[in-house]
């Protein structure tokens, strides 16, 4: 597997390299089952937490998995520090390189902000793109594809893609940058992808990406029996206009619900990347059932997380140190 320097975006894995973290999580899996949680692995190196938005899974995942890497971590906040008055991405960037920062995690309103921190020279160091604006989330689609595989074909798959899958992704496609990063690594690890949305929160390129599109949830439930449903959050903080007439008409026609979990396989997974709108997109019923894969995601982040910066900062090592 070459070694990557940044992860932008899902696209930049072929699928030699996504099935090689993937594997990498594996191993990373069974550290966060022993008694002692910590490798040596990136002592020595410092890695910067720099969100611009509002977070609390991926931040706390990334530096869980930085600190049982026994990197040096820096958590930076846009609020409170220098960012908020007006300092700009080049000094921001700038200052951390001169601080020695071996790989920055950057999640930032701005779409492309990560790429172009990656590209400016500005930083030497790696780039992990934890969430830009609409566009991409590529360790979260990772996790998923994971948490995929693993309750597919069991702990320990190795080697395993997820060729022969139906995934249906639903919701809030529009301004869902999960969405984008799962369609785009689901692709690469051979599922057939399936993107269920009213027609209003669909982009308008659509038609011109690799999957199904759907416009009505139950008849795509029964027409393609999906082996996992990925319910998006509605994020109502990116919306400037009236997308569906009310949260009760949207959660009536495509919620997951009671009603819709029984047109369901009995084993298809329900999945969610969260935080949830319990009673919008997804109900108790729903969410609380044996289906659901909520909580083993955000368990089977940290081991990828911890994977995506053993391959990016130490990929190079023939072995992971024990």
């Amino acid at each position: 597997m070459s070694q990557l320097k940044h992860l932008l975006s899902a696209g930049d894995l072929d699928r030699e390299a996504a099935i090689g973290i993937l594997d990498i999580a594996e191993e990373m899996a069974d550290v966060n089952n022993r008694d002692i949680k910590k490798l040596p692995t990136l002592r020595g190196k410092t890695v910067v937490n720099l969100f611009f938005e509002d977070s609390t899974r991926t931040r706390i995942s990334f530096e869980l998995a930085e600190k049982r890497l026994s990197a040096d971590v820096i958590n930076f906040s846009a609020k409170g520090s220098s960012v908020s008055k007006g300092e700009s991405l080049k000094d921001t960037a700038q200052t951390l390189e001169a601080m020695g920062a071996d790989a920055v995690v950057i999640r930032h309103h701005a779409s492309g902000a990560a790429n172009v921190l990656a590209h400016s020279g500005w930083i030497q160091g790696s780039i992990i793109n934890a969430g830009d604006g609409t566009h991409e989330h590529p360790t979260q689609a990772l996790l998923d594809a994971f948490t995929i595989r693993r309750r597919i074909h069991g702990s320990g798959s190795n080697g395993k893609d997820l060729s022969g899958l139906k995934v249906a992704i639903v919701g809030d496609v529009l301004h869902s940058r999960v969405a984008r990063s799962n369609l785009l690594l689901l692709n690469t690890l051979g599922a057939e992808v399936h993107l269920v949305a009213p027609p209003t929160l669909f982009p308008a390129d659509a038609s011109k990406w690799q999957a199904e599109l759907h416009f009505n949830l139950d008849a795509a439930l029964n027409d393609v029996k999906p082996d996992a449903v990925m319910m998006l959050r509605v994020q109502a903080e990116r919306m400037n206009a009236s997308y569906f007439p009310s949260e009760r008409e949207y959660s009536r026609i495509w919620g997951m619900n009671a009603d819709r979990l029984a047109l369901l396989k009995p084993d298809t997974l329900i999945m969610h990347p969260g935080p949830m709108n319990r009673g919008l997109e997804i109900t108790a019923a729903a969410a609380d059932s044996k289906n659901s894969t909520v909580l083993e995601q955000v368990a089977n982040g940290v081991s990828v997380r911890m994977a995506v910066l053993y391959q990016l900062l130490s990929g190079e090592r023939a072995n992971i140190d024990a």
